[in-house]
Parts: C-alpha cells; sequence; structure tokens
C-alpha cells in the first residue's frame, strides 16, 4: 500500500513534517486510524490541497482510501492529542482526541505550517467509551460552515476531503458513517495547556509555551518578557476573533476551552448556527441549556477561556506570584478593551462608516434593539442597507425585514446623517457595505435540508449548491437568490447537535 501511495518520482502524495510529534510522549499517544469497511469520497476540496503543496493527482486517484485512513502514509505519524478542558464551565482533566487522529503536517505553498487530521477515524486512548467515529450529518455540517468562514474572510479550520464509511454508526439513530480531513494552522488548545497545568507538569506547560510561540507568535520570543507577549497577543487575536463572529451572526455554540484554539482560528463546529431574526439571546446548541454560550455571551466567555489559560502561565509570566497574577489581570482587561474596539470598528463598516465619530456606538446599539424589537434578520438588514446607501429608492427593501416598517424611519434619518459626514461617494459607500456584509450565510435551515438530502437518499446536490453559492458569500449571484433567504414558517431550525 505504501508503494501505492507515492508519484512516479518516488515522492509521498502528502509531504509530511511533524513537529508535534517531536514533542515529549506525554503530549499524545500514538494510534493509527482504525480502517473502514467501504470508503467513497464524496468531497475532495482540490483548491485548498494545492494550496497545502499535495499532489493533488494522486490524493483524487486514491482519496477515499487516504482520506478515510484505511492507507498507510508514507511520513505520517498518526497520533491523538491530550488535553484537559472546562466544558460549560466545569473542568475536565482529561480530554484529549476522542474520534479525531493528527496524521501530521505540512508546510504550505505560503510557508505557513498547517495540520492535516481526521475526524472520524476510529477509538483513541482518549475516546472514553465512545465509538471514535463520526456520522455524515456532523461531517457536512462542518465541511459546509468551515469553508463558508474561510469564504467569509474570518479564521478558521478547513475542510480537505469527506468521505462516507459505507459503515452505520449509531446515535440517537442509525446514521451513515463519515471521515472528515480537517486542515488547520494547528489543534493546540487552552485545553492543552491546562491538561499539562492540571498535573503539575510546569515543564511541559513551558515547553508547551515554546512551541506555541515559535510556531503562532514569533514576534514574542524576541520581547523581554516572552510568555506576557504571547498571552497579550493571543487575548488580542481572540478578541478579533469573537468581533468578527458576532458581525456575521454565528454562534458557536460550545466554547469549551478544549474548542478555543491557541492560532486563534475558529474550530469544531458540532452545534453552532447563524442568526437568522436578531436576538442577542439566541442559543441554538442543544446541550447549552442555560444560554452560556448564547450570542451576546461570546465576548464574556472569550474572557473567561483566556482567564483559564492566564491560570495556567501564571509561574512562567512572573516568579513573584502576586506580580504574575498582576500581570495577567492586566492582560484580562487589555482583552476587553481589544473585543470593544474590533467589534465597534466591524460594526461601522457594516453601516458604512470609515472613520470613528462620538455617537456611533449609539447608532450601532440603536439599530440592534430596533432589529430585536422588530425581529428583523440580522444578515440581510446590513445587505439591504448597502443597497439603501447606493440607490435610496431602495429603502422599502431594508424598512419590510421590520415587523413594523415605519418604526425605522428615525434611525434611518440619523443613519443617513452620519453616513454624509464620510469623504465618500453612494457607490463607493455601497461597495464598502457590500464587502463585509455577506449576502449568502450557512443558512441552518439550508444546512438541514443538504444533511437530509445526503443521509436519507445519498443525493448530495443541495450540499454542492449550497457549497457553491457560499464560496463567493458577498456577491448577489441572482441565479441562486433563494440561498438568501430566511427560512419559512416551518423551515426554523430550533436547536442544533454535536453529533457525538
Amino acid at each position: 500500500m505504501e508503494a501505492m501511495m507515492r508519484t512516479e518520482a518516488g515522492t509521498p502524495p502528502i509531504p509530511f513534517d511533524n513537529s508535534y510529534a517531536r514533542l515529549p510522549e506525554s503530549f499524545f499517544t500514538a494510534v493509527d486510524p482504525t480502517p473502514v469497511e467501504a470508503p467513497v469520497l464524496i468531497r475532495f476540496n482540490r483548491a485548498l490541497a494545492q494550496e497545502l503543496g499535495l499532489d493533488v493527482a494522486a490524493l483524487e486517484a486514491e482519496g477515499a482510501a487516504i482520506f478515510s485512513g484505511n492507507a498507510h502514509l508514507p511520513g505520517a505519524q498518526p497520533l491523538a492529542m491530550a488535553y484537559s478542558g472546562h466544558q460549560f464551565g466545569g473542568f475536565n482533566p482529561q480530554l484529549g482526541d476522542g474520534r479525531a487522529i493528527l496524521l501530521g503536517e505540512v508546510v504550505d505553498i505560503h510557508g505557513r505550517r498547517r495540520d492535516i487530521q481526521l475526524k472520524g477515524a476510529g477509538p483513541t486512548p482518549y475516546s472514553r467509551r465512545g465509538d471514535g467515529r463520526a456520522a455524515l450529518g456532523p461531517v457536512l455540517r462542518e465541511y459546509i460552515v468551515s469553508e463558508a468562514m474561510h469564504a467569509l474572510g474570518l479564521p478558521t479550520t478547513r475542510a480537505l476531503a469527506a468521505v462516507v464509511t459505507g459503515e452505520p454508526v449509531y446515535r440517537e439513530t442509525v446514521q451513515p458513517g463519515a471521515v472528515l480531513t480537517r486542515v488547520a494552522a494547528s489543534h493546540i488548545r487552552v485545553g492543552t495547556f491546562q491538561f499539562h497545568a492540571a498535573r503539575d507538569d510546569q515543564a511541559g506547560v513551558k515547553r508547551l509555551a515554546d512551541y506555541a510561540i515559535a510556531r503562532h507568535y514569533p514576534d514574542s520570543a524576541d520581547t523581554p518578557q516572552p510568555y506576557l507577549a504571547f498571552l497579550t497577543a493571543f487575548a488580542d487575536r481572540q478578541a478579533l476573533l469573537i468581533a468578527r463572529w458576532l458581525s456575521i451572526g454565528f454562534i458557536h455554540g460550545v466554547m469549551n476551552t478544549d474548542n478555543v484554539a491557541i492560532s486563534g482560528e475558529t474550530i469544531d463546529f458540532g452545534p453552532c448556527a447563524f442568526l437568522d431574526a436578531y436576538d442577542p439571546a439566541k442559543v441554538f446548541s442543544s446541550i447549552d441549556r442555560n444560554g452560556r454560550y448564547a450570542y451576546a455571551a461570546q465576548p464574556g466567555i472569550g474572557q473567561w477561556n483566556l482567564a483559564r489559560l492566564a491560570e495556567t502561565l501564571l509561574p512562567l509570566l512572573d516568579t513573584d506570584a502576586e506580580a504574575a497574577v498582576t500581570a495577567a489581570n492586566g492582560v484580562l482587561k487589555l482583552y476587553g478593551e481589544r473585543f470593544q474596539h474590533h467589534w465597534l470598528a466591524a460594526m461601522r463598516a457594516k453601516l458604512g462608516l470609515s472613520a470613528s465619530a462620538d455617537g456611533d456606538l449609539d447608532l450601532v446599539q440603536d439599530l440592534l434593539t430596533l432589529m430585536h424589537q422588530e425581529e428583523a434578520d440580522f444578515t440581510l438588514t446590513f445587505r439591504r442597507l448597502a443597497d439603501v446607501a447606493a440607490d435610496p429608492s431602495a429603502e422599502d427593501g431594508f424598512t419590510a425585514l421590520f415587523r413594523t416598517p415605519a418604526s425605522t424611519s428615525l434611525w434611518l434619518d440619523r443613519w443617513r446623517r452620519r453616513v454624509e459626514t464620510e469623504a465618500r461617494s453612494a457607490a463607493d459607500t455601497a461597495a464598502a457595505m457590500r464587502s463585509v456584509n455577506p449576502a449568502f450565510i450557512p443558512r441552518n435551515h439550508r444546512i438541514e435540508q443538504a444533511i437530509t438530502a445526503a443521509r436519507t437518499d445519498a443525493d448530495f446536490s443541495t450540499f454542492d449548491a449550497l457549497m457553491q453559492v457560499l464560496a463567493r458569500p458577498y456577491d448577489d449571484q441572482p441565479a441562486l437568490a433563494p440561498f438568501a433567504a430566511p427560512p419559512a414558517p416551518g423551515e426554523e431550525v430550533l436547536r442544533t447537535f454535536c453529533g457525538t
């Protein structure tokens, strides 16, 4: 099998260079994927494969075996990563990759190191009595949403391939099994640091911090306090990520510390969803019964998770315990300031404002309040406002999104006066707004339609159509306009599920 996985020149189809596998054995457990019965490649991200510098022809020819875990790849060092995590506020000291196996790393054509991981590749020592498998529905959800997030311009893990296994998995019902091949800047999490700290392994925390700095925050290494600089840089990156989530109406759904990537990417798309009608308290995740990870709660949870990372780094921040706590608290305060800066900047851009002015925060908040009261669709409200910026006669399309269209008149007058203070033409303002206000998002009901068709009829046409439209979310795409519409009565998705 190994010989078959090489090109004619004798090079492997995936040129692995595995730095994480060179860390101490306490960081992971070596484990091979468990072969599956009848794998079929249902999706291969050719553009991403090219970006990674992979042998596209070889992967297309042998993709079912490679991306299911059935094939042995030269240079791969399969492993399951060890980590802990706070899950809905409760600490679990022993988590780890229970159904994911890191095949290895590649350095892409831009010189960036990227992980290649199989999700649903079989049991590992961290499976906690689970089967280590993934169902087709969650694999398609992660594929759709992660690639949509990338097209929307947000830092995210990517989907390289999806395979159906030919084997059932057993959840609430019997479902088709599948494996997702996920690409990430790395899979290091806040919970990875917690794993070593919980075992009082300060040497392990330091080794991990040094590795994370070298891989993700190299500028921190040259500062007088590299670990404080690392924590500060991560805080800003996380604040920016969550601000951008809010700007597109995204709800992660399960912001446990084991789902927070040190790289600053969005990771783990289990019960995630996008807002339809704006509601700051909106929750979709079936396991978030108390709204801990509701839409508007995400910035605060980001700070809470940052505090958990800071706790693990305290001995590295200063030899004096009190000074270390003071330094960490300074970073937590900075996070709040940076989040507010990033969020307001994103919302200004959505309103077509390129400069800051007094009253901008009230202008944004008053619109959001009106949207909540009037049950206006989050995505379409901002997209239709861009139409109004281009042509005042488009106002009816904007006001029609509100239960009481006349309720928007006073706010629209304030917005127009504010936009008039900008030194841009109406066309330039509208173009700028359309570049940050998507016409298309992964609507929850559309995702469910794609999953249902694939799961029940092996029909991937809806999935393919959805992937097509989401690849260009900021373009109008008139022929695909129905994908921009909110759910009709009876189509609403009220709950999303992890799939584990």
